[in-house]
């Protein structure tokens, strides 16, 4: 039992990691501003969702390659979530940062995310 507890600390924390790397650290100002746009976000979601995908893939080639997959449902889930984040934002007139709405809405995506990511991990270690 303590390695199937040690196994999912592992795999998890790579997965935040992963996260904290795509989210903030690889994700340019170009993607952050343009994927919040009305118009002409689709580029820039994508791009950043493939940092997303392509480090959900290095780990599951890791642990489980045969769930190579995961890194397409990671790239399909984080750009919706994203995106829902962008319209939430928009339909609702919030202003980033001075808005108590925005930190609202953004803690909600980054649980959104950290919840997928949980998902990933009982998946890759439950093969």
């Amino acid at each position: 039992m303590k390695s199937a507890g040690y196994a999912f600390a592992v795999v998890y924390a790579a997965f935040i990691i992963k996260h904290y790397l795509a989210d903030f650290l690889l994700q340019t100002k170009w993607m952050a501003e343009q994927k919040e746009r009305a118009s002409g976000w689709v580029v820039p979601l994508a791009a950043h969702s493939a940092w997303h995908a392509a480090l959900t893939g290095a780990i599951v080639l890791v642990v489980a390659p045969g769930l190579w997959w995961l890194a397409l449902i990671d790239f399909i889930v984080h750009a919706s979530i994203d995106r829902g984040k962008g319209l939430l934002n928009e339909r609702l007139h919030v202003a980033p940062f001075t808005d108590g709405r925005w930190w609202w809405i953004f803690g909600a995506d980054q649980a959104l995310h950290q919840l997928t990511h949980l998902g990933f991990v009982v998946v890759l270690l439950s093969s």
